[in-house]
This record gives C-alpha cells, structure tokens and sequence, in this order.
C-alpha cells in the first residue's frame, strides 16, 4: 500500500509494477486518513478529545454525547479479516455480483423493476424465496412497490425503524428517489442503493447504459463510490456496504448499466462465510446496534422530520459537515478490508500508467478498463501515459486526488460519460479542475498550469474502445486541443468529435472471440449464457460474455459476443475481430454486413435451408460471396430450424447452435460439453416444464448429424454486386423519404453508429409509417389464402397482431394488371354490390405467430414454409396495396367492417402472437386519422415507438394517429395535459370564429367557407357532422387564408388543425395503471373531463421480464412472486365504476369479438373519462404450445370465469330491465377454471413445485371468480355502483361553467356529463 502524501516521490510510488513496462499501478490508500476542513486522526487509543462524543464521533456543539446519535467512529480500526482458502471462481454478471453483497448484508428490501437493474431484486426475491439466509441468520424481506417513489419511501421507513434495507434501481427510477435521498442523507442513516447506471428519457427513451442518473443525484448527500467491472461490482459492493456503517452517510454504488450488469464475466468470490466473519466484528456489530438503537421506539421516543424556520434550519443543515469530512476515510478502511479479504487493492482513486507520464486521463466506470488497456498499448510503443480510475465520486477528495496524479503530469483529459447540457462542462470534469486549480493557487504553482480538457463519450451505451482512447491522448497532446469534445460519434452540426483512428489490438495473447447473431426469443441468448458458464466452470479459462439487443420485443437482432482465454479479460467493448461466428437467420446475410467482423481464416456457421454450394450460391448476395472468398472461412452449414422441428421445438434452434459451436470451437472435449450442456438444460428449462427438457436433451443428440462443411468457391470471388435503387418506393412523402434514406435505412442495417449528428431532429421527433419499410421476414411459415373455403368473415385480419393479412376489396377493372395467380371472390355483404375480395398476407412483415390460421373458422388460410412462397406472396401484397382504400362501404363499428378500415397500426415491433397490439389496431381503425395517443412507457411503448420503426402510419391526406409517451408514472396526466391543451386550444378557434362571423362582410370570404365556419361553430363538439365540416374548413382556408388581407382569416387559417375534434386516449399497461400510475389514472377519471383510457392488461410487468402487479393473479408465479402470489387481484373497474360517472369496460378481444368493439366505440362516445380493461395474452403467460393457442386460451379465461366481460355505461337511465351494468360473460362454465390454469405455465409451474399450496391458491382463485361473478350478476338487477352523496346540485353548477367557457365535451352527440344519480 502507498500512503497518500503530497510528496513527489510518494505519488509516483508504485504498488506493483505491470507488463513489464515500467509502468505502475497505484491504489491511493493508506494507513492514515485524509479528512478534508478537518484534522487527520491517528489511529489511536488515547481517550477521546474534548470534541470527541466519547464514542469516537466528532461531536455537534452543545449536544451530549447520546444526542448525536451516530456512529461515525474514526479513531479505531477494525481488524482486517484474510481471506480464507482458495477464492472460488464463478460466473457471473455485474448485477448478481452486487445483489449477493446486498442481500448478505441487508435485512429488507423494497423493490420495482426497472430495466437493467430489475435482475438484482428478482434474484433477491428469488432467495428469500428459497429461504436463503443471510450474514445475520435472516432471510430477507423483499418487498415489491407500486413505484420506485414507493419504494425509496420504504426504505425510507425501514431505516427509521432501525433495521438495514437497501434497494435497486436506475434511471427514472432513481430520479423517482430523489426526494427521500434527501430525507436519508439529511437523517445520517446508513443505505446502501446499487444503480445500474443507465440513460434518462430525454429526446428518447434509452435503456442503455450512462450516467446521467447517477449524476442526477450527486446533490443528494448521498456517497457514491463506482464499481469498473463485473469483479469490482462484488467487490466494491461490499465496501459500500461497510463504508455506509462506518460513516453513517447513506451510498449509492453504481456500475455501468449492461455493459457491466449484465457482461457476464469470472469472477472471484467473497464467501457468505467471509462477509459474515467481517459483518460479526465487534465495530460493525456496534454500528448496527446503534443504526437500531436510533429507530423509532415508543420505549425511547424521539421525533424526526420535524419543520424548522430560517433562525435555525441553515445551522442544522451545517451540522453534519464532520461526517461528509471523515467519509472518505471511512471509505479507505472499508476498502483497505476488501483487499485484506480479496488480495486485490482498491483507492479511493487508483492510478495505471507511466510512472513519469506526461498525459494523463480521468475516467469512472467500465469505461477505466478500456483506458487502461489503452494505456497499456501506448506506453509499450514509447509513449508517456497514464489513467486515473475514480472509484468515489462523493464525498470528492481532491487530496486523493491528486495524490495518484503523477507530478509530471501537465496534461489531464477528463471523460464523463454524461451531458449537462447548458454547463461550462460537465461534472467529473467540473471536480477535477476546480481541484486542479484551487491546488495549484493555494501552493502557489509557478510555470504552466495543468491543462484540463473534458470530454464526452459512451452515451446510451455507445461503444467506447480502446482506439478512442488513443484519439483522447492525440487531442491532449496537439498544439490547441479540442477542450471540450465528443469522441465515438460524428458531430457534424458544432464540429465537437474527435477523428478516431484504425482498431487497436489490446487483448490478452490467447484470446479467443466468438460472435453469435441470433433472432430474439429464439433462444441464442440464453444459450450463450450458459455456453460462457460452462467454459467458465469447466475449464480454468477466464470468460467474458456480452449481449446486445436491438429494440423489438422479439424477432429482433441479437449478437452475443464470447471471449475466453488463459488470461482474465476486462475488454469493456463489443467484439472487433471475431475468431468464430454463427448466424442464426439466414435472412440476416442480405440484411446486415454479418461477415464485417470475422477474422480472415476465422469459423463461419450459418443456419439456413441451402445446404449444398449450388443452393447457396443462388441464395446469398454478391457482396457475401465476396467476402467469403477473401476471408476463406472454415465455413459450416446446417438447416437448424428443420433439426429443431424434428423433435418438436419450432423455432428455437439454440441448442442446435450450440452444439455445433462446442464441436467446433474444441473448447471442450465433446463428450465433456455435451454432458454439460445437457446438465445446464436441465437447470435452465425446469422450470418450462420436463417436456421442454426433453425436446432440447434430444436436439443436442441429433445436431452434428446435419452440420455440413462448405468449401468456398473460387469464382465467389468475382461475383458481380448489382447496382440498388437509391430510394423507396415513391409514395413516400419528402420527410418521410429523407428520414428513411438518411436514418432509418442505416439503422435497420445496424449502421446507425456510424451516423452523424446532422441527419437527427434535434428534438427526437419520428415520421409516420416507417416500420411499413423494414420488411424483416422473420418468420418460418406464412399463412396462405384458401379462397374456396372462406367466408368473408375477417376475423383472420381482426385478430392479427401486426396488421399482417387483411382483406382488400377490388372493382372488376382494377385487377386487370394483376398478378397471374391473384384470385379474388366476389365480395359479401350489404354495399358491396359488384366489388371482389381477397385476403393477402404481408409475407415481409407476418411474424408467423398463426394466430389467423387459428382463429379462422373455415380452414380458409394453410401455413406454409416462407422460403416456398415469399416471391409470389410479395407480388399480390405489392398490388393489393395498390388498390384504393375502401371508406364508407360497411359499418366501421361491426367486427366485419371494421376490417375494411384501414389499420393505423402495422408491422410493429412486437412479439409475435402479442395479445396488446389487436387491441390498439383496432382502435386506429375506428378513430385512426383523427387519434391521439399518449402512451405509457412499457410493452406497448416499446412495440409502438422504438427508432427508426414507427408502425403508426398515415392515410392519403397524410392524416393518423398522433402518438407520443413520456414517463411510465406520469401518462395518466400526460394524457389530461394533453386534452386539456387541445380543449383550450379549440376552444380558442370556436370563439374567433365567432368572432370572425360576427364581423360579415368585413371579412372578405367565399360564401362556402362562410356557410362551412357557421356550420363548424355550430357543430364543433358533435364528432359525426364536424368531420367532414373540418375538412371543408382547412381546404378553403387552405385556399383563402394566404391570400387574405384580414388578419381574422389569416388567423384561423394558422389554427386550421385545430378543426379536427381529436378522439384522445391514454394507453399502457397493468404495471402503469394497477402499480405506478395508478394514482394519476384514479385522479384523471375523479375529473370527469373527456378522456379515454385503455389498459393492456397481461397480468404482470411483460416489459421488464414478467415481474408481478397488482393484477397479477392470486397463485400465479412470476418474478417477485417466486412462490405464488399469495393476494388477490386488483379489480381496477370496480375502483372506477365507484364514482358512478365513468364509463367502464372489461374486454376480452379473442373471446367475444363484437363485444370489444362496442366497448370501444361506447367508451369514445361517452361524454366524460372512460376505462377500457383489455385482457392481453402475452409469451410470459407460457400458454401451453406457445402463442399461437392464445386465442384458445383467451376463450377459456372468460368461459372459466376467469376475465368476466361487462361493460358500464352511466348514460343507462336505469329502470326495471335496463342496467347500467350489462354483463357480456353471462354464462361461466363451472369446473372449468383447473384446466385454464393447467394451459398456463405461470400457473402449472407451482403445482409442479409445491402442488400442496397450488392447490390451496387455485380453489381461492375459484372461489374468488365465483364470487365476483354473482357481485357482477347482481349488479345487472341492481345498480350499486354509485357515491356516496347525490350530486344534482353539483351537475347544476357543471352545466352553467360548460354553457360559459364552451370548454369540455358538450355538443349534440356528446352532451354534458348525464344525470347518474335518480
């Protein structure tokens, strides 16, 4: 260890010499403490000094020594516990690092999912499950909340009472804490809180990894110490976690989100015996009966949180100062024991480097190990370079600082991976060179002052390698550096990036990289989280696994990324040379430059169904072939998908690719690793159930038989590339147009990092329609019309996920162009007299889900193999497309009809087989080209607004569904902002068009826009005349307005949009309306104004994983809930249907079609707030034989009783046989509720693991459907949902404010809230 001095030579002391090089690397600690604005205390056993509180705690003037009441001990050491045997050496990611530390030493927990640090509680709840106990012989209590608010105030409430809690989060969710940080820190209690450090939702939301939350909070009073790797996330966690007794200052410790939480690396582990040993000595044993000691107790009273005035709440705040001071101390204590424990040293701040650098940069977070390593190769060619790894952010110590920057240093480069936007930098850069310059002037430096330059880097997870670091260290030594600037983007638009050379090549000798592109949910993920554990376990190999997604909930790109080799591996970026590679979807090698990073000479295997030269060569592009004659792959085929489907498996072709990959990698022995793959089957498919087990036991048996070796013919190599049509198709609008030539078309080819700043909307805004140009053909099979057998039903359209098939309907002279086997029928049904109908699937764009196939009652639709039929499918879909859309000919409001409609909503990102997307589909068709949506963050947010793919798109006038989200909490009253505006804002109009007809002839007009403005005033809240009366408006005033020389026609043309009387709803799902925004959603309704909310209802958080709500059902098993949920479900419409003026409705879309369809069109009619509850199968349910049964086992949820069907309309006059209640599930059939709960994985999986409290939870779930049922039939003969008050006085004064502001619903169709109360 080195002691910190200011002392040249002590600063350049080394603690171990590395590589050979003369370079050095220091872990700034030491023996005695460095306490800033207050002395150094010796370890000492004198008594205590006259300040001293007696216990060794800096005391608060005027206060005895039990009034303090903290442990803040600073005199004595503790005795450092060794480590004991030989480290055990396991797997592992960042998050489960850190959750073992925290479970081990914290009592209670409150927790809330929140992308990417939900893995840490879900693995807590898992344990406490399980009966895990922890370092004090307990079993922890987790807790889930209804928010991250919630459950800081939890933890909150636990610290008050004395015991040891901690939570996990990021982003939002930490910003949600930020009121009760303050309460915590300001109370001197000690917390730990572990943060996935990751974006904030600014432009756009990103899940990706930053710190912009981490720095959010930085003003807190809370600590923050930093972890770099996945091996320093256990670590440091620990450290956190005694620092925050030996202080009494509450610690967020934090990690990069998912390139740390989720990079699954080898790491050393501390024991659970360990962690004990140090938790039971007699120090931390006192800190954590004093932390006790202080709770709230009626057997030794105290108050706290009390209101304090201007006279003393300044002096009080002052107070703790003595403790922020010591922190850093304490903090290099309970570093110093971890390394006592570990043998690996850490320092507040540690340098790597040259021990005479001349260059120097400063970096926190995974981003260190990636300086380091570019350190490392500049200092091996002969340069002088250094890197500061900062590990504690707060309390800063500028001492320490500067005590591990070498005095030759005169250059510093500080990289923060955040922005602050509007500041004079951003904020470690901020700390260092105040630390800098105070230093400086207060030893009264002569010569040239350290130069200090910042830049930015890694945000939303860009990648950050080590040639960027290299770029960093050539701007810090040019003649007029860049001081503040950008590196890893092209910033085109204020010229701040930094030109990035060649690739560096920093990897340990040895190091083998692998790269698997694979589809989301097939399986490739998972699969190589397991392949990485056993070459982890079974060999002494070190191993490193990587993950990255794109944004589609699944069927989407994922490319895992391998390293393993003798050395360990710290490369905190994605793969740049890959020794192997496996590509799963054989479509990805036309879509994506797949081979850009294979190394020459290096393993190609690709999954495909051309499995012999000839095939291949008519399959693969050009481009491909090229590039497989100059790389000379060994290069491997083998048809996957039919190996899988041999044994039952479909899709999943992971297991098949991974024994291939153990065959050719020789990583293992192949007997060895198929062993251990059939063992990490077991572990990881149990819980699927044994028939999952054996299909994948059985496919690894059968993989090699099919592998093919394909030798590379020379001839690829002069394969002629053909020439692309630079643009789409032309019906592209401009804006559209340039934004899919200049962004989406790069992104979707997974370019988008090479983009530069100029081709973004500065405020992050997407056109309509993109996704329609993606075109992903994703899926394996592909419905086919069978014209004989249908009827013409549309109910194959109705309840397609994705827009995929519909019908299209044809004039006889409209398909004389068509394609010579498009087939049409004449068309059934009341107007549609000589036209002909098809049904045409989107071959691109279906996902195979076969729900359609499923659902059709008259085996009209066959599926069959997409590489059969994909060419001539394409064909029909491009000219049915062609065709006009039909408006007008069938009612809109019946399920028949309604299909005729356009869909605003197509080829979302959504999971195949989506239960939410039908719903939503539906809803643009009904009231698309004049929809406004505010959505939720969660599934639907995701599906429906991920860049560059927006499937909301637009009809010919260029009109649909404006769509925006903005938090997960805060929809609800987004949605009411929302309305309010556009209420205000027509409002507005409708007053100066008043005014403007006042005016007659005053106003030079056209006698049409005179007639359509008197019409529009008149009209202007009744949705069935306005509409077309909208139209007329904005086209005359389109005309007249320009030109006129009166400001009053000039003015309503400017409002011309607002003509449109909007149909605005408020979308999201169970998590949002049952959990977190619940008490917007309650308080939006209570206002009665004219809003429309649709829950998604799938019964659990489906975005974050499959955590429990508040609707999750009594029994059933999900994440948070490993043992069952043991409460009933939330009845949500129940809540709603209390205020008596709302319109309520609880929809099942595949069990009863029409009745969807009047609930949504009376729920847009009713007059006031309305709430539409959607049952929603999702691929987390585990329905039985996947999605493509949902509808089966959405029909037995309703038959069971299980999701009854109503609707409550307020606008009822109730009498002897009319209801505001009218239940549409009339009849449940009894009995049948077992067998539902046997068709759904979350439910069967806990009678397979304990059957005796399945049994108990399923007969209560019974019992519980019973009895809301008969509570729903007597509501039909008797209205009780009403309050608790009449309210016709109130109604009084509500219809004299509307007849003043003519603000709110109103008009002829849409009257004034009704009279609910006689």
């Amino acid at each position: 260890m080195v002691t910190v001095t200011t002392a040249a030579a002590d600063r350049l002391s080394c603690a171990k010499k590395v590589h050979g090089t003369g370079m050095c690397h220091v872990p700034v600690t030491g023996g005695r403490r460095i306490v800033r604005r207050a002395a150094i205390v010796e370890p000492s056993d004198a008594g205590p000094s006259p300040k001293d509180s007696g216990n060794g705690v800096p005391r608060m003037a005027g206060l005895p020594p039990k009034a303090l009441g903290q442990n803040n001990i600073i005199a004595k050491p503790t005795d450092l516990v060794a480590p004991s045997g030989a480290a055990t050496m396991v797997p592992m990611d960042g998050n489960e690092g850190a959750a073992r530390i925290a479970y081990a030493l914290s009592n209670v927990s409150f927790i809330y999912p929140i992308t990417p640090s939900t893995p840490m509680g879900e693995l807590a709840d898992q344990w406490a499950a399980d009966g895990k106990k922890n370092a004090f012989g307990n079993i922890m209590s987790v807790t889930e909340m209804e928010s991250e608010t919630g459950a800081a105030g939890g933890i909150h409430g636990a610290l008050s009472a004395g015991s040891l809690a901690t939570t996990f989060t990021c982003s939002q969710g930490l910003l949600l804490m930020i009121p009760n940080m303050y309460k915590i820190a300001g109370e001197l209690s000690p917390c730990v809180i572990h943060v996935t450090a990751r974006a904030i939702a600014k432009h756009a939301l990103s899940i990706f990894g930053d710190h912009q939350d981490v720095m959010a909070v930085r003003q807190t009073g809370w600590g923050m110490l930093c972890s770099h790797s996945v091996q320093e996330a256990h670590d440091l966690a620990l450290a956190a976690h005694l620092a925050t007794l030996r202080s009494s200052v509450p610690f967020v410790h934090f990690f990069d989100g998912f390139r740390t939480s989720h990079e699954i690396n080898k790491v050393s582990v501390i024991s659970d015996e360990t962690v004990k040993a140090v938790i039971q000595q007699p120090f931390y044993q006192a800190a954590i009966a004093h932390h006790a000691h202080r709770g709230l107790n009626p057997t030794h009273p105290h108050q706290r949180g009390t209101a304090q005035g201007p006279d003393v709440y300044f002096q009080n705040m002052e107070a703790a100062n003595p403790f922020y001071d010591a922190t850093p101390g304490h903090v290099l204590d309970a570093l110093a024991e971890v390394t006592a424990i570990t043998g690996r040293p850490y320092g507040l701040f540690d340098y790597v480097g040259h021990p005479e650098a001349d260059r120097v940069i400063v970096i926190m977070g995974s981003g260190s190990q990636i300086a380091e390593e570019g350190v490392h190769h500049l200092n091996a060619i002969g340069q002088k370079v250094g890197v500061v790894k900062v590990r504690l952010f707060r309390p800063w110590s500028a001492e320490h600082l500067l005590a591990a920057i070498p005095t030759t240093a005169h250059k510093l480069c500080v990289l923060d991976r955040t922005k602050e936007s509007g500041a004079q930098g951003d904020p470690l850069f901020q700390d260092v060179i105040a630390s800098i310059a105070e230093h400086e002037e207060m030893t009264g430096a002569t010569g040239p002052r350290t130069v200090v330059i910042g830049g930015r880097y890694g945000m939303g997870s860009k990648e950050f390698t080590p040639a960027m670091v290299v770029a960093a260290f050539d701007n810090l030594n040019a003649p007029k550096p860049k001081r503040r600037f950008t590196v890893g983007i092209v910033d085109d638009v204020t010229n701040s990036h930094l030109p990035v050379g060649p690739t560096v090549h920093t990897l340990p000798v040895g190091t083998q990289q692998c790269m698997f592109w694979g589809m989301g949910s097939d399986g490739t993920v998972g699969a190589n989280k397991e392949a990485i554990k056993i070459i982890a376990d079974a060999t002494d190999l070190y191993a490193q696994a990587y993950f990255a997604y794109d944004a589609h909930k699944s069927g989407g790109v994922t490319v895992s990324h391998l390293r393993f080799g003798p050395q360990p591996i710290g490369a905190s970026y994605c793969i740049e040379q890959a020794d192997y590679m496996a590509v799963a979807m054989q479509s990805y090698m036309h879509k994506f430059d797949t081979l850009a990073k294979l190394r020459p000479g290096g393993t190609l295997v690709l999954n495909t169904v051309h499995t012999s030269v000839e095939a291949l060569d008519a399959f693969l592009p050009a481009r491909v072939k090229r590039q497989l004659a100059q790389l000379q792959p060994a290069f491997y085929v083998i048809d996957a998908r039919a190996v899988a489907d041999s044994v039952g498996l479909g899709k999943f072709v992971n297991m098949v690719m991974q024994t291939v990959f153990f065959s050719l990698s020789n990583v293992l022995p192949i007997e060895k690793a198929i062993g251990l793959l059939k063992k990490s089957i077991v572990k990881a498919y149990t819980r699927k159930g044994p028939a999952v087990v054996e299909k994948n036991t059985k496919v690894v048996d059968l993989a090699l038989e099919s592998l093919v070796k394909i030798t590379v013919p020379a001839e690829w190599a002069s394969a002629e590339i053909p020439t692309m049509a630079p643009n789409p198709d032309g019906t592209w609008r401009d804006e559209r147009l340039s934004f899919i030539e200049n962004v989406a078309r790069p992104m979707l080819a997974m370019e988008g990092d090479a983009l530069p700043v100029s081709v973004f909307s500065p405020q992050g805004f997407t056109p309509p329609g993109t996704a329609a140009f993606e075109r992903r053909a994703i899926a394996a099979t592909i419905p086919i019309w069978k014209s004989e057998n249908c009827t013409q039903c549309n109910i194959c359209s109705f309840v397609c996920p994705h827009a995929a098939i519909r019908p299209f309907l044809a004039m006889p002279g409209e398909v004389a162009n068509a394609p010579e086997a498009y087939t049409m029928l004449a068309a059934k049904g009341p107007g549609l007299g000589d036209y002909k109908y098809r049904m045409q699937v989107a071959p691109y764009d279906c996902t195979g889900c076969q729900l359609c196939v499923s659902a059709c009652p008259d085996n009209a639709l066959v599926a069959q193999p997409i590489d059969d039929v994909l060419s001539i499918e394409d064909q029909h879909w491009s000219f049915s497309k062609s065709l006009p859309v039909r408006t007008g000919l069938m009612d809109t409001m019946s399920v028949k009809g309604s299909q005729l409609a356009m869909p605003y909503l197509e080829f979302s990102g959504a999971c195949e087989g989506c239960g939410e997307t039908p719903y939503v589909k539906l809803l643009t068709q009904l009231f698309g080209e004049r929809l406004v949506i505010a959505n939720a963050t969660g599934c639907s947010s995701i599906w429906g607004g991920s860049a560059p793919s927006n499937p909301y798109t637009t009809n010919e006038d260029g009109w649909g569904p404006a769509w925006a989200n903005s938090l997960f909490e805060d929809n609800a009253q987004y949605g009411l902002g929302i309305a309010m505006g556009i209420v205000q804002r027509r409002a507005t109009l409708r007053r100066n068009v008043g005014e403007t007809l006042a005016l007659g002839d005053a106003v030079p007009m056209s006698a049409a826009l005179r007639d359509t403005l008197s019409s529009w005033h008149t009209e202007w809240q009744n949705v069935a005349p306005v509409a077309p009366l909208a139209k007329a408006a904005m086209k005359l005033l389109a005309e007249e307005g320009p030109a006129s020389t009166h400001p009053a026609l000039k003015n309503l043309h400017a409002q011309s949009d607002m003509f449109v009387k909007p149909s605005i709803w408020i979308i999201g799902g169970d998590g949002w309306a049952y959990d977190i925004g619940f008490g917007g959603l309650d308080h939006v309704i209570s206002t009665g104004e004219d809003v429309n909310i649709l829950v998604l209802d799938t019964e659990m958080y489906s975005n974050t994983g499959g955590q429990k709500s508040k609707s999750t059902p009594l029994g059933a098993v999900a994440k948070f809930a490993a043992g069952g949920k043991s409460r009933p479900k939330k009845d949500l419409g129940a809540v709603a249907m209390g205020y008596g003026d709302v319109y309520v409705a609880s929809c099942n879309l595949e069990a009863n079609y029409g009745q969807v369809v009047r609930a949504l069109v009376e729920a847009e009619k009713y007059p006031g707030a309305s709430l539409t509850v959607c049952y929603s199968t999702c691929v987390m349910q585990g329905i039985d034989g996947g999605m493509c049964n949902a509808i089966r086992d959405a029909k037995e949820a309703t038959a069971s009783g299980y999701w009854p069907l109503y609707r409550y309309n307020p606008l009822v006059h109730e009498d002897g046989t009319h209801h505001r209640f009218q239940l549409d599930s009339k009849k449940v059939k009894y009995g049948t509720l077992e067998h539902f709960l046997h068709g759904e994985n979350r439910f069967s999986l806990l009678e397979r693991k304990d059957p005796d409290t399945a049994a108990r939870l399923h007969r209560d779930l019974e019992l519980l459907n019973e009895e809301r049922y008969n509570r729903y039939k007597h509501l039909t003969e008797n209205d009780v949902a009403h309050p608790n008050h009449p309210m016709s006085a109130l109604e009084d004064l509500d219809a004299m404010h509307r007849a003043d502001t003519e603000i709110g619903p109103g008009g002829g169709d849409k009257p004034g809230r009704p009279s609910h109360f006689t």
